[in-house]
C-alpha cells in the first residue's frame, strides 16, 4: 500500500469516527436534557375559566413574572393536569391562578387580597408571594408535582 493511499484512508477513518462520536454526543445529550413535568392541580372551582400556569427557570424570571413556559387549562374539574413535555432538565418553580373570569390576570380585592385561586410550586405561599428558592424543585426525565390552589 503507497504512503498516498494510507494518507487518504487514515483521513476517511478520521473523518467518519468525527462524525460518528458528534452524532453519538448528539443522541446522548438530547437524552439527557429531555423531560416531562407533570403539574397536577387541587381544589380548582370547577367551570369557571382556566387555570394558567407559568414556569420559570431562575430567580430573576420568578421574580419579574416572566414565564420560561406557560400552559392553560380549561378548569372543568376540581382537579386538572398540566404536562410539559421535553423540557431541559434543572430546577425550575411555578405559579399558578385561576382566571375565573377569563380577564388574563388574577384579580385582587379592595386590601389586596386574591379574590381567585392561586398556588405555587412546593405549595409554599399561602400567605404572600414565596421567593424563587422557596418554591424551586428538580425536573428530570418525568416528574410529576402536586399544586394545591389556596
Amino acid at each position: 500500500m503507497s504512503i498516498k493511499k494510507m494518507i487518504t484512508f487514515s483521513a476517511s477513518s478520521l473523518v467518519l469516527a468525527a462524525i460518528s462520536s458528534l452524532s453519538l454526543i448528539a443522541v446522548m445529550s438530547q437524552q439527557a436534557v429531555a423531560a416531562d413535568l407533570t403539574v397536577n392541580i387541587s381544589d380548582v372551582n370547577q367551570g369557571k375559566g382556566h387555570v394558567m400556569v407559568g414556569l420559570y427557570s431562575d430567580s430573576e424570571a420568578f421574580s419579574q413574572g416572566r414565564a420560561s413556559f406557560g400552559s392553560r387549562v380549561k378548569a372543568d374539574k376540581a382537579q386538572e393536569q398540566v404536562v410539559f413535555k421535553d423540557l431541559p432538565a434543572g430546577e425550575y418553580a411555578i405559579k399558578i391562578y385561576q382566571d375565573e373570569n377569563s380577564n388574563q390576570k388574577l384579580d385582587f380585592n379592595f386590601i389586596g387580597i386574591p379574590k381567585e385561586g392561586y398556588g405555587f410550586s412546593n405549595n409554599v405561599g399561602r400567605f404572600g408571594s414565596p421567593n424563587y428558592q422557596e418554591a424551586k424543585f428538580t425536573v428530570e426525565e418525568k416528574t410529576e408535582i402536586q399544586i394545591e390552589l389556596f
